[in-house]
């Protein structure tokens, strides 16, 4: 379907995924409507774009703004839900904090119904699984560790049947290790990136468990081609039905220990800093191994597969960091993405 003149709405557009994918989509010839909290401190990090439009309109009063401003935002063909509050160590694990974001989501699936969206995607994460022995795949029996991931889990079930009744079609994108040019500041890989090119020591776990990681670039376009999908005129298998809500595991194809992309990134630096393994405290979850199984993605999208391997991804986030702090023309802005955890 061409996609020229179209529009969707983002939630979280100033975080890592959803600023990237809403500069994809205005690339692609899309017009953006992100829903952005009034006063963030992130606004630097949405794309400037004569076809971006920004909405001050905080999560939890998303409903009740698309009530009074439907005419103003106009219809829309896709809504895109990426933001969600709490996701700092103080509150990752706090019921009441997740339960209040799983509220605020529903309403933006009603919100999405009144902009006359056919598609609503949201971000869902791998935390959702829990422990998993072998691949996890979409169909898999979920056990949640933290708060966060049940309360992931639970959006996914009640929009469900909730878009369902709304009529639109439905799917929950489980995002794994997404990695690149304004990820989070203590995320694994920026760690990583920042610290051993600083020649200093990096302390982590043992990383002997499996991992995977995917290059923002590869993810955006992944979420664009199944977007596409969703409003094409192809037929649907029996494997998926949007109408029922779809489950999209988002990873790349490569799986491996942990310690084998710490290795990596170590030798890509040119072997400056240290790994001192062993040291770093786990969180709750401890050292699970993430084996995602990706058949269904790539069934959806006609065969996708990354552009990046991890070595490209890496040197490639290198450059961009290195770009961001050379010296800018006098009123040129130094754009600094921070990262929303999904």
């Amino acid at each position: 379907m061409d996609m020229d003149h179209k529009r969707i709405v983002i939630t979280g557009a100033t975080g890592f995924i959803g600023s990237n994918l809403a500069r994809l989509f205005l690339e692609k010839g899309t017009e953006v409507v992100v829903l952005v909290r009034p006063g963030s401190v992130h606004m630097e990090a949405l794309p400037s774009h004569e076809r971006l439009r920004i909405v001050p309109c905080a999560l939890e009063h998303v409903l009740d703004y698309v009530k009074e401003h439907k005419e103003e935002i106009g219809p829309a063909e896709g809504f895109f839900h990426l933001a969600w509050g709490g996701v700092n160590r103080e509150e990752i694990d706090s019921p009441e904090v997740q339960a209040r974001n799983v509220a605020a989501s529903l309403d933006c699936v009603r919100a999405a119904h009144l902009l006359q969206c056919s598609v609503f995607m949201d971000a869902g994460s791998r935390v959702e699984y829990g422990a998993v022995d072998g691949q996890m795949k979409e169909e898999l029996e979920c056990h949640p560790i933290n708060q966060y991931g049940k309360a992931k889990l639970e959006f996914y079930q009640k929009a469900v049947p909730l878009c369902k009744t709304l009529g639109m079609a439905y799917c929950h994108l489980r995002f794994f290790s997404v990695y690149g040019y304004g990820d989070h500041p203590w995320s694994i890989i920026s760690t990583l990136v920042r610290e051993l090119r600083r020649d200093h020591t990096v302390s982590l776990s043992a990383c002997l468990h499996q991992w995977n990681f995917m290059y923002i670039e590869d993810a955006v376009q992944a979420v664009y081609e199944l977007y596409q999908r969703f409003i094409g005129e192809k037929a649907w298998g029996p494997e998926a039905k949007p109408e029922d809500g779809i489950i999209v595991n988002l990873a790349g194809r490569d799986t491996r220990t942990l310690r084998s992309f710490v290795e990596e990134i170590h030798e890509i630096v040119g072997k400056k800093g240290s790994l001192e393994y062993g040291t770093f405290k786990q969180g709750k979850e401890g050292a699970l191994s993430v084996c995602p199984d990706i058949t269904r993605l790539e069934a959806l999208t006609g065969g996708w597969h990354e552009k990046y391997s991890f070595r490209q991804g890496i040197l490639e986030m290198i450059e961009r960091e290195e770009q961001s702090m050379a010296p800018k023309p006098e009123g040129h802005d130094n754009i600094q993405k921070e990262a929303e955890r999904i």
